[in-house]
């Protein structure tokens, strides 16, 4: 597990989206997630929905069921599952801007109840999900394997967890660690990065059965170049992203370096993309 080098508390990281809240609207988008291209045909928009469209068939979703979304951000996957698959869908996230924009989704099939709470502690009822997934979301939990453990106890018998996480690749170069894995994990606000081993031995330490862990990283690498020239553009057209850059007061100004740590670290394979399944045997 590579950890970052300065603790990052939950308060901090629904902080730094509360703070870059309009930069991630207008840089990432409204799902702040990766893309997935398939052919290497897609626009950005399309690659961002063929990931929730990836998830959905991994979920093996049915009208009806009861799904939680763990980090749901701006709510936009969860209002896309709830209209096209039929179903209920409750979504938690700690930024009281995502909160508040996820609130004022009206799907038009299916259900969607949004909650600011912290995943580690949830609240939720025991056994009242027949699905959940983490879209980029447990990087930034400090304790991987209470995640895991609250997505068992929120999930039935029979239920199942996807999830889509930042990675390592196993047993990162010192310089890796150094120049861009800590960083990165310092400067997006992420308490640690795990390897996918690691992921998959929390989650079957807390009684989940592996169904599937796929690498995903030459698939939605391009999410990052896409980006990087879109805050390229913004800094030659908009004065507030390099009024924003010069403010010392701003504390998560940094982000801005990890977009070419970022770069780097997918092309030399130091971090990669994985995405993972996982049942609540019966």
């Amino acid at each position: 597990m590579i950890l970052a080098g300065t603790p990052q508390s939950c308060a901090a990281v629904a902080a730094h989206y509360d703070e870059l809240d309009p930069f991630y609207r207008e840089v990432w988008g409204e799902h702040v997630h990766h893309g997935y291209w398939a052919t290497g045909r897609e626009t950005p928009e399309r690659a961002v929905e063929a990931l929730v469209d990836l998830v959905a068939d991994r979920l093996d979703l049915a009208p009806g069921h009861s799904v939680c979304d763990i980090g749901c951000g701006y709510g936009a996957t969860a209002q896309i599952l709830a209209e096209r698959h039929k179903v209920h869908v409750t979504g938690v996230t700690v930024a009281s801007t995502q909160a508040a924009a996820a609130g004022l989704r009206t799907p038009t099939a299916g259900t969607l109840a949004i909650h600011r709470v912290d995943w580690l502690a949830n609240g939720l009822p025991a056994m009242s999900y027949d699905r959940a997934y983490a879209i980029e979301s447990s990087e930034h939990m400090a304790d991987k394997g209470r995640f895991f453990a609250e997505a068992h106890r929120v999930l039935r018998p029979g239920g199942r967890l996807v999830v889509c996480a930042w990675l390592s690749r196993p047993g990162p170069r010192p310089w890796e660690v150094r120049w861009l894995l800590e960083p990165i994990c310092r400067e997006a606000r992420l308490p640690g990065m795990g390897e996918q081993q690691e992921y998959l031995r929390f989650a079957e330490g807390v009684g989940f059965t592996t169904v599937a862990a796929e690498d995903l990283s030459d698939r939605v690498s391009r999410t990052w170049s896409i980006c990087a020239r879109r805050v390229v553009g913004k800094l030659a057209t908009d004065p507030r992203y390099l009024r924003y850059l010069l403010d010392r007061r701003a504390t998560d100004r940094a982000f801005a370096l990890s977009l070419a740590r970022l770069l780097v670290a997918y092309r030399t394979g130091s971090m990669r993309y994985g995405l993972m399944v996982f049942d609540r045997p019966r």
